[in-house]
């Protein structure tokens, strides 16, 4: 149950940092204490501010995250919330980290390099379809914090065996993490194009078929006619998996 607004509480911005006290803490939320050694046990923390972050971008879009909002399904004040999470960039860092604490992994890499980073894209896709947002925090704000680290540390095991540096490897990472979030929105996007096609889309169908009819481009015209059933989102995903893993490790 939300609590009473004080006239401080009405007055605070939704996305900005603490409007009234400076902050010369880290800027980094890993760096900052969860909590002072000494005084009473907080009301809330750091985790129970990020899952309900989490469960309202899940519901209503990333747009829908404020302090004011998570206050309210906390039952706590605005204002009190800085003092657990000082920016809205550091929530977005703990709401990244949140989900990320939901991939499964095994104790150890199986050997089976190939096998263990299409295991990390498959969670990594399974996590996107489930939180539409994080590909926008992703863009804005990258993070690495404990969870992370975690399939960070997973990743570099099962591709140890790589005669490379430690900086491509880390490259690599990144552009499958990459890679897979833009799948991830073009799959998105393409399935509410197909829900609810757009008139420009039908447009450029037909700007295409007179494109193809006029013989100016004929591999294109092949390809457009080479007919098929729909592509399967399952299947272009294993293709697609497929074909990164071989580029980045020539393998």
């Amino acid at each position: 149950m939300p609590s009473r607004k004080t006239p401080a509480d009405s007055a605070e911005p939704a996305d900005s940092a603490h409007p009234t006290r400076s902050d010369a803490g880290p800027e980094l939320i890993w760096l900052r204490p969860e909590r002072a050694g000494r005084g009473p046990r907080p009301a809330h923390s750091r985790a129970s501010i990020a899952a309900a972050a989490v469960a309202l971008a899940d519901a209503e879009g990333l747009e829908a995250v404020t302090m004011r909002r998570i206050a309210a399904e906390l039952g706590a004040g605005t204002m009190s919330l800085y003092n657990y999470v000082p920016k809205k960039e550091q929530l977005f860092d703990l709401m990244l980290d949140a989900v990320v604490a939901e991939y499964q992994l095994p104790d150890a890499p199986s050997g089976d390099w190939r096998a263990d980073l299409r295991m990390l894209a498959h969670q990594q896709m399974d996590i996107l379809r489930r939180h539409g947002w994080v590909t926008t925090v992703i863009r804005q704000r990258p993070s690495i914090g404990p969870n992370s680290l975690r399939v960070t540390e997973f990743f570099l095991g099962a591709v140890a065996g790589f005669e490379l540096s430690g900086g491509a490897k880390m490259e690599a990472l990144a552009m499958l993490n990459g890679s897979v979030c833009q799948f991830a929105d073009f799959e998105r996007a393409t399935t509410a194009a197909a829900t609810s096609p757009q008139r420009w889309q039908l447009e450029l169908a037909g700007y295409l078929g007179q494109v193809a009819a006029g013989g100016g481009y004929p591999n294109l015209t092949a390809a457009l006619g080479s007919g098929g059933p729909p592509p399967d989102a399952g299947a272009s995903f294993e293709r697609f998996l497929d074909r990164l893993l071989t580029v980045l490790f020539q393998a």
